[in-house]
């Protein structure tokens, strides 16, 4: 907006500039008889006020003429650099302004996900994470990246390395990180600093050589991601059970805005802390969803729990079911 509105005054000042070129030119043309060609010259030279000597002796009408020009060609020029003076205050105002905004934004944040690094898995891991209505700040020194997706993503532009940059991406407020910056060099550093700050954080890392799986893993990553292993493997299966990965793939992506499969914890299911049976839940019979899976608190997976299993504190359900069978579930328990 500001850029536009800088572009019409300066369309304005450069045609005053050559409505006053003009002028000159038809002003030297006319009271001292010049050529076209030496009254353009001397209307340039006026005009630039470079001092450079004239093609022919003024007469008096061509001296009023000249120091009525060289008064209108100092108005013009004060108002070019007023023009660009306050374009450049006005874009430094306007940053400062929208990164205050975007540092309140952020201040009010909790529970948020931090994504260091914006290229192909940071992008893909914001885009996955708006589908949840999880909110997001992103760390990436691309501003040109981030001044694209102004207005829909939070983000800081800076070095995640840096621990400051952290700090106003709200670390200690957070419940999750991911690191995707291309180097796992970088990437080390960031997990290092995050789970200094906070230690029930989860931190998510991408790593590109296996060498740096471990390294990651110690420092305090929960999980490392290695895209290119990945990657080999799905395509692989891809050829060996081409159907299922085909089906598993279909059920993970998001039908309009709702999930296929979603992660429920114990504290939204049972909300007052009472402890309660799968069955005793009536998922299936209320919304038609599926419970397919069951996290303990431990971390341990149970795959297709039994009916008379008991909910723990601190663990989760997974369940599948269809857009349908979703909207119920969510509106069910408020869940989204």
């Amino acid at each position: 907006m500001i850029f536009k509105l800088f572009q019409s005054k300066i369309k304005l000042a450069l045609s005053l500039l050559v409505l006053l070129l003009s002028f000159g030119t038809l002003g030297f043309k006319l009271f001292s008889n010049l050529k076209w060609l030496d009254a353009f010259y001397m209307a340039t030279i006026t005009i630039s006020t470079v001092g450079f000597k004239e093609v022919t002796s003024l007469t008096d009408e061509s001296r009023i003429f000249t120091i009525v020009l060289i008064i209108l060609s100092l108005i013009t020029t004060a108002y070019i650099v007023s023009i660009v003076s306050e374009y450049v205050i006005s874009e430094y105002s306007y940053k400062n302004l929208k990164r205050k905004k975007l540092d309140q934004q952020i201040k009010k944040l909790t529970n948020h996900v931090i994504i260091c690094g914006y290229g192909r898995n940071g992008t893909q891991a914001v885009k996955r994470l708006k589908s949840y209505n999880m909110p997001c700040v992103v760390i990436d020194k691309g501003s040109k990246v981030l001044e694209d997706t102004e207005g829909e993503i939070l983000y800081i532009e800076g070095d995640a390395v840096d621990d400051d940059v952290l700090i106003r991406a709200g670390v200690k407020r957070a419940s999750a990180l991911i690191c995707a910056l291309p180097k796992d060099t970088d990437n080390l550093f960031v997990v290092l600093s995050a789970r200094q700050y906070s230690k029930d954080l989860r931190i998510i890392s991408r790593a590109s050589e296996f060498s740096s799986y471990k390294k990651l893993k110690i420092a305090g990553a929960d999980n490392v991601i290695l895209p290119d292993s990945i990657g080999g493997q799905h395509m692989a299966s891809l050829i060996v059970v081409p159907d299922l990965i085909d089906f598993l793939d279909n059920m993970t992506l998001a039908e309009g805005d709702t999930q296929n499969v979603q992660e429920i914890p114990y504290h939204v299911i049972c909300p007052d802390g009472e402890t309660k049976k799968i069955k005793d839940l009536a998922i299936r019979e209320d919304t038609g969803c599926s419970v397919i899976g069951y996290k303990k608190p431990n971390g341990e997976f149970l795959i297709n729990p039994e009916s008379e299993l008991e909910m723990e504190k601190e663990s989760n359900l997974i369940i599948l079911g269809s857009s349908t069978q979703m909207k119920k579930l969510n509106k069910l328990y408020n869940s989204t």
